[in-house]
């Protein structure tokens, strides 16, 4: 039998969780025995970490789930894995779950928060058996849009991004094509379930790329070539934003393994994409030079900084598989945080650090407003309105430079773009500190 028609002959086995509700599967979930009842913790552990969402609120569903059945559970958490022991009368059952691959899925983050609510209330009258449907429901969501559509909403965010970082219309349109086809050939590897990395690869160099080859054609009717500069925002959609904002919540709550693991893994994807970016400039000698002045008046800029950081949220919401309605708030929510970080460095001269973190404050604020009006996941509001403050310009120009062994520029970039990069979870983790009372306390 092929390696694709055979789960079980996969690197990564699937659970047969069926299993567990083949003996007791009528048995109430509260009246199970311990195996039952720790397969359940489990699974509900290991859908909310294949979501994207931190080891505090994984940690906190599986608690959730595990007073309902009325036994203890102690989980470690970290970025694809979980190891969790649940006690009952003197007894222990111990489990290790695994993902073959990490990503984000902000609408079956909110089914299964949903999900959760509903088993802290109802969940001891349910069977095993009708839990374990409930969460193949969930499981075997599938996406709210196709690769198509992500490869739009990833045209969308690139083109505001760039318009915010200095761009005007041509890089614009360059980086709406480029990122949008960028991210289309992203999707279809990872239907096919190719590994993270060359999804990264293949994607940032289509996407530059396509930027070049409309660069050109739109060179024919006149176009100043210092815009070709714009094609470094035409890969920001390859910015790991839940796993480097996930990574400072999780150092915050003392989570070490999952926030050093999520780190990595941002930084990973980060140096590959910024080293591809590169490669590609080098080959065909481009540089990462200024942008062209756009010598708007205050007021017109701020005015289009809004809508431009709507849709740089929109787009980034949308490519984390949120609906439209959880996109459209977050895309307020980060027209307002970041339209408040830009003013702030360009107005009150304030450094682009601090500024950030006054952004993702009030993302943070405003998320958890909302979160209570709404319930929508605190997260799915917060990492998509800071994305787009990620300073993926300055890691590039770090990149490039030091690629050049123009040590001393880059290390200038480096380390504008790591100060930003710290204070966006700072600034989060203040919000939360204010405005969750469960997430404040470490008992």
């Amino acid at each position: 039998m092929e390696y694709e028609d055979n789960p079980r002959m996969r690197h990564h086995m699937p659970i047969p969780w069926e299993e567990f509700a083949e003996k007791n599967g009528d048995t109430i979930a509260r009246e199970a025995p311990l195996r039952e009842k720790a397969a359940l913790v489990g699974r509900i552990g290991i859908i909310m970490l294949s979501c994207g969402t931190g080891a505090w609120r994984v940690r906190e569903s599986m608690n959730t789930a595990s007073r309902v059945l009325g036994i203890t559970c102690s989980a470690d958490v970290g970025l694809v894995s979980l190891e969790y022991t649940c006690y009952e009368n003197g007894m222990s059952y111990t489990q290790a779950l695994s993902l073959p691959r990490t990503g984000v899925n902000t609408d079956k983050l909110r089914e299964m928060e949903s999900f959760v609510r509903r088993f802290a209330n109802d969940g001891a009258y349910l069977t095993v058996r009708q839990v374990h449907d409930l969460l193949d429901k969930i499981e075997n969501k599938p996406a709210n849009y196709p690769a198509f559509v992500a490869g739009l909403a990833s045209a969308l965010a690139c083109a505001g991004f760039v318009f915010l970082l200095g761009g005007g219309w041509i890089e614009m349109i360059c980086c709406f094509c480029g990122a949008g086809l960028g991210n289309y050939v992203r999707k279809k590897m990872g239907e096919y379930h190719l590994t993270h990395l060359a999804n990264t690869v293949v994607s940032v160099a289509v996407a530059c790329l396509v930027y070049l080859v409309v660069f050109e054609l739109l060179l024919k009717f006149n176009v100043n070539e210092r815009h070709e500069a714009g094609y470094i925002g035409a890969m920001l959609f390859v910015i790991p934003g839940f796993p480097f904002i996930t990574s400072g919540l999780d150092i915050a709550k003392l989570d070490m393994r999952s926030g050093l693991e999520r780190l990595a893994h941002a930084v990973t994807i980060v140096v590959v994409a910024t080293l591809v970016g590169w490669l590609v400039a080098y080959t065909v000698h481009l540089r990462p030079a200024d942008f062209i002045p756009l010598n708007l008046p205050p007021l017109v800029l701020l005015l289009l900084r809004l809508p431009a950081s709507f849709c740089g949220v929109f787009g980034f919401s949308i490519m984390f598989n949120s609906t439209p309605k959880m996109a459209t708030t977050a895309g307020v929510i980060g027209a307002i945080a970041n339209t408040l970080r830009l003013e702030l460095v360009d107005l009150g001269h304030m450094p682009p650090s601090a500024a950030a973190f006054c952004g993702a404050l009030v993302a943070g604020l405003l998320a958890s407003l909302i979160h209570k009006k709404m319930d929508f996941p605190r997260i799915s509001l917060t990492v998509p309105s800071i994305v787009i403050m990620v300073p993926g310009l300055y890691l590039y120009r770090a990149t490039y430079n030091i690629g050049l062994t123009s040590i001393g520029v880059g290390a200038y970039w480096l380390t504008q773009a790591i100060l930003i990069i710290i204070a966006l979870p700072l600034g989060l983790i203040a919000a939360r500190i204010v405005a969750d009372s469960k997430w404040r306390y470490n008992d």
